[in-house]
């Protein structure tokens, strides 16, 4: 069998980040074969024996199911295909190996972790209106924002006949002309946090997903995608309560 990275054997089994697995092999916690392991090293996943802290690390068998995290960009719709002939997300994971599909959405011009995969039943999860999985995101402002306008958007609020359930919203910082904050979500109205600031005669310059819960997109650059590890999946799915 071909080898690969070390960091990718690691990403490829839901071991670990990338990230992470670049750090506990800096840190001389992998050997390959009982030899430590360095950066850049690559194995044969089908005749190598890699040990992490002393434990064998088995690859997981072939699955169908596939998670993989996506930093999307502007300017690209999340659907499969589009009628206007616009960018789609799918062709920013077209190396994945594997059919996966959008978990939600975000508009064209937010940008941001975005979740893929084929399995159905976390999609279902996922995208419930009634789900509790809170989502925090980026959002710069133009200008200042009233008190008035942050307690309107902090109350009990009526979009498009629905009202919505209370949105947390923390002022970080207030320069060069814009407002940057935090806004975080209980639920995922269609585009609800443009409609919130529309209503409360907000302009957003910017808005980026940076969580899903606990699932932060952290220093995964834009474009890029990876996969998601055994722990994220497990919280996702609600079979844990942390990663």
């Amino acid at each position: 069998m071909e080898k690969i990275r070390l960091q990718k054997f690691f990403t490829e089994n839901n071991i670990m980040s990338r990230r992470n697995a670049e750090k506990v092999i800096e840190a001389g916690n992998v050997k390959i074969n009982g030899v430590i392991a360095r950066l850049g090293d690559k194995v044969d996943p089908e005749s190598d024996t890699v040990t992490f802290n002393g434990k064998v690390i088995k690859p997981l068998p072939k699955s169908d199911k596939r998670y993989i995290m996506l930093n999307k960009p502007l300017g690209y719709v999340c659907t499969v295909s589009d009628e206007k002939g616009r960018d789609t997300v799918m062709e920013l994971v077209k190396d994945v190996g594997q059919r996966v599909y959008p978990v939600g959405r975000l508009d064209m011009y937010s940008e941001g972790l975005l979740l893929l995969t084929n399995d159905g039943e976390l999609t279902n999860r996922l995208t419930h209106p009634k789900g509790n999985m809170p989502k925090t995101y980026s959002v710069v402002i133009k200008g200042e924002i009233s008190a008035e306008a942050l307690s309107r958007l902090t109350s009990p609020m009526e979009i498009d006949g629905y009202k919505l359930k209370p949105v947390k919203v923390r002022i970080l910082s207030v320069k060069n002309g814009a407002t940057n904050t935090l806004f975080t979500l209980s639920e995922g109205r269609n585009r609800q946090i443009r409609k919130m600031c529309d209503a409360c005669g907000l302009t957003i310059m910017r808005l980026t997903r940076i969580s899903i819960g606990s699932l932060k997109l952290g220093e995964l650059e834009r474009g890029k995608w990876r996969d998601l590890t055994e722990a994220e999946v497990n919280y996702l799915s609600g079979k844990t309560n942390k990663i």
